[in-house]
């Protein structure tokens, strides 16, 4: 009967439904315009140097600007944060078309648009997890959140490959004028369907905006629950993201060529978004904090598997237990995250984390390209494997809070969990 109440309460939460629906029109226009830069990039100049260029205009603004976003969004109105982000995406895709038609300068100008783009998304994904808990009541978290993250997971998914066969038909300039139509759908929902909140309370005169920033990252780093999940995240995908590697496996050890490149990259997505629809059902609760280690440490043993495996079916099985590993983990490291941060710090917060993804991303396709250098992508695959089990070894020894935790009963205060 609670269960029942608890569902009716979070579907008759229009609020609720209105971000969800808004959220997964950004993500699926986000990730598609990220996708569809690169590939206009290297079509322009067929260059891996371009493509080089094009991961450092990405990168850097998310790890020099994620920080100040995520202060900014602590300060104020993040509803109106996200409007005006969403806006200047509006605004870009519409440069984007111009660019496309009038192709002067054009390699340049997309390395602009790339900069510009993940400079808005680091000031936009602070403010946007701000306001999903100014939407999502806390007692609703443990429901509500699988519902986001696996709604955005298959947005990230669609996105990319709807908006490629809008391409295909249409060309670039179409691609992004879509884009940009989506955008503005996106700013609608939110600013329709979600109401003016009230800004984070702060005092007074109180610290500038680098003590502010600071504030933050110490908070994370002195919560065993908070920095140890992001640790688990960042080291896991750092030695054992092997989805750097695909292209020499599918080419060189299991002979498939790029048919069947696309077929392993589909196992890996395949099982996350498998692992998000379960976990709407089956949220880990109770044992969360342990289900979260074997679950990376699930990962970790299926990328050793994967190196040592040389049938194409086993290796598309096995990035397919990979993604459910990644799919769960993320799940619950979003409910954590909410759970975790104090209203006030909620931005800042979630910026350390944008900090610690984009760090695990790029700098993990950089160690797996030269760990496959040196020893060889099996090698360098296991090997990541077996570090990743370090971690999860290392993580559970030092962070026994994140270890033992309770996820039903955690967070059940504003202040969610005290620095320790």
């Amino acid at each position: 009967m609670m269960q029942r109440l608890i569902n009716r309460e979070l579907w008759s939460n229009r609020e609720f439904i209105a971000f969800v629906l808004a959220n997964s029109v950004e993500r699926f226009a986000a990730s598609a315009l990220t996708i569809m830069l690169a590939f206009h990039v290297y079509d322009a100049r067929k260059s891996a140097f371009d493509i080089a260029l094009l991961g450092f205009a990405q990168v850097i603004p998310a790890l020099a600007f994620a920080l100040h976003g995520g202060e900014i969004a602590d300060r104020t109105s993040r509803r109106r944060l996200v409007l005006l982000t969403v806006s200047l995406l509006i605004a870009l895709c519409g440069g984007l078309v111009v660019v496309s038609v009038v192709d002067d300068w054009l390699v340049p100008a997309l390395l602009l648009a790339a900069f510009l783009s993940a400079t808005i998304r680091a000031y936009q994904t602070p403010a946007a997890v701000g306001l999903e808990a100014q939407v999502l009541p806390l007692h609703l978290v443990l429901k509500g959140v699988p519902v986001i993250a696996t709604t955005a997971r298959i947005s990230d998914m669609v996105g990319p490959v709807a908006m490629g066969f809008v391409w295909a038909a249409w060309g670039a300039a179409a691609t992004y004028g879509v884009l940009g139509v989506l955008f503005a759908l996106c700013w609608l929902g939110f600013a329709l369907g979600i109401g003016e909140k009230p800004v984070p309370a702060h005092p007074a005169g109180g610290p500038g905006p680098i003590a502010r920033i600071a504030e933050g990252v110490r908070y994370v780093v002195g919560n065993q629950v908070l920095i140890g999940s992001m640790a688990l995240d960042l080291f896991a995908v750092f030695f054992g993201g092997a989805a750097a590697l695909l292209p020499i496996f599918a080419t060189d050890i299991l002979a498939v060529g790029p048919s069947g490149f696309g077929l392993l990259r589909a196992s890996i997505a395949a099982g996350a978004l498998t692992a998000a629809i379960f976990s709407i059902r089956f949220m880990p609760r109770a044992n969360a904090g342990l289900a979260l280690h074997l679950i990376i440490a699930g990962f970790g043993v299926a990328m050793i598997a994967f190196g040592l495996s040389t049938n194409f079916i086993l290796s598309m099985a096995l990035l397919f237990v990979s993604g459910i590993c990644d799919g769960l983990s993320m799940v619950i490291r979003h409910a954590i995250l909410r759970l975790a941060s104090p209203e006030e710090m909620r931005g800042r917060i979630a910026a350390v984390r944008m900090v610690f993804v984009s760090s695990s991303n790029e700098l993990g396709a950089v160690q797996m390209g030269l760990s496959a250098s040196l020893l060889g992508p099996a090698r360098a695959v296991v090997l990541g494997g077996v570090l990743t089990l370090g971690v999860v070894a290392t993580v559970a020894t030092l962070a026994p809070k994140l270890r033992n935790l309770d996820l039903g009963s955690y967070g059940i205060t504003p202040r969610a969990a005290p620095a320790e």
